[in-house]
C-alpha cells in the first residue's frame, strides 16, 4: 500500500458526512437566516470540516488504539484492519498529524474570524476540538468512563451546527436552527449509540463504559431506533411553529424522508445481533441514511425558502 494509500485509509473519508452533514446544515440555516449566503464562510466551513474530521478520526484511532487492537485479537475476521494495530501508520505519526490537524482547525477559524469579523469564531472552534478531546482522550477520556454518546450529541448535534450558522449569518441561534436542533439532536444522539454495537464485546473486554457494554445490543438498538423516529416527530412539531408555509414544507419532507429510512433500519434490526458485523454494518448503513439523507434534504430547502424569502 502507498503511503497516499495509507493517509485516505486512516482518515476513513466514508465517516466524513456524520460531521459534514450538521456543518452543512448549520451553513444553510445561517444562510437562511440572513437571505443570502457568503463565499467566505462556506471556503472556511469546508477548509474548518476538513481540519477538523482529520483531527476527530486520527487521535480517536490514536486513542483507541490498545481497544483496536484487543478487537483485532479477538475478532481477526470481523472487522477491518486498524490504522495502528495492523501497521498501515505508526502511531507517532498519526498522533502528530492529527494534533497538527487541530492546530489548523484553530488557526483557520482565527483568519476567518478577523476575515468575515465573527469575533466567536475562535472560542467555538476551540469548543469543537475540546468536545472532542474530552471524548476520547486523557485525562477525561469520557468514552471509556460513560458519557461518551451524550458528549457526541452535543458535539455534532449542537457545537458544529452553531459554529458554521455563526460564520455564515453572524446569529448564534437563529430562528431556523432553534427549531431544528431538538430534532438533530435526538438524531446524533441514535447515531451515536448504534455507533458501538459492533464494539460491544471488545469494549466490554477493554474496560470501556459506553451504552452499549452497559446494557447490551438489543436495548442500543432499540435506543437508537426510537430517537430516530423521536428526530423526525420533533422535526414535524416544529413546522406547527415556522414561519411560512415553506419552511413548515421543508421540516415536513425532511422529517419524512427520515422516517422512510427508519422503516428501513426497523427492518435491518432483527439480524444486527451481538457479533453479527455484516448484519450491524447494513443496519447502521440505513440509519445514517436516515439521519444524512434527511438532514441533506432539510438543508437544501430551508436554504432555497430562505434566500428565496429575502429577494
Amino acid at each position: 500500500m502507498s503511503p497516499l494509500r495509507r493517509w485516505v485509509y486512516a482518515l476513513k473519508p466514508a465517516s466524513w458526512p456524520k460531521v459534514f452533514v450538521p456543518a452543512l446544515l448549520g451553513q444553510a440555516l445561517g444562510a437562511a437566516s440572513t437571505g443570502r449566503v457568503s463565499v467566505g464562510a462556506l471556503a472556511f466551513g469546508l477548509l474548518w470540516m476538513i481540519a477538523d474530521v482529520a483531527f476527530v478520526v486520527l487521535l480517536n484511532d490514536w486513542g483507541d488504539r490498545e481497544v483496536d487492537a484487543l478487537k483485532r485479537r479477538m475478532f481477526p475476521r470481523g472487522c477491518s484492519p486498524k490504522t495502528i494495530p495492523d501497521g498501515i501508520l505508526p502511531a507517532r505519526a498519526v498522533l502528530a498529524a492529527g494534533l497538527g490537524a487541530g492546530a489548523v482547525a484553530l488557526l483557520l477559524a482565527a483568519v476567518a474570524g478577523r476575515l468575515l469579523e465573527r469575533p466567536a469564531l475562535l472560542p467555538l472552534a476551540a469548543l469543537g476540538l475540546f468536545v472532542f478531546a474530552a471524548y476520547t482522550l486523557p485525562p477525561l477520556r469520557l468514552n471509556y468512563r460513560g458519557g461518551g454518546e451524550l458528549l457526541e450529541m452535543v458535539g455534532v448535534g449542537g457545537v458544529l451546527p452553531v459554529l458554521h450558522a455563526y460564520a455564515q449569518g453572524g446569529v448564534w441561534l437563529p430562528l431556523e436552527l432553534k427549531l431544528v436542533m431538538p430534532g438533530l439532536l435526538a438524531l446524533c444522539l441514535a447515531s451515536a449509540l448504534a455507533s458501538g454495537l459492533s464494539d460491544e464485546e471488545s469494549d466490554r473486554a477493554g474496560g470501556k463504559r459506553t451504552f452499549t457494554t452497559l446494557l447490551g445490543n438489543t436495548v442500543s438498538r432499540r435506543a437508537s431506533e426510537v430517537l430516530l423516529v423521536l428526530g423526525a416527530l420533533l422535526w414535524l412539531g416544529a413546522a406547527g411553529w415556522a414561519r411560512g408555509a415553506l419552511l413548515q414544507g421543508s421540516l415536513v419532507l425532511g422529517a419524512l424522508l427520515t422516517l422512510f429510512f427508519a422503516a428501513r433500519v426497523w427492518s435491518k434490526s432483527p439480524s444486527a445481533v451481538t457479533n453479527a458485523f455484516g448484519a450491524q454494518s447494513a443496519y447502521k448503513l440505513e440509519l445514517h441514511r436516515a439521519i444524512w439523507w434527511g438532514s441533506t434534504l432539510l438543508s437544501i430547502l430551508v436554504l432555497a425558502v430562505g434566500l428565496g424569502a429575502q429577494r
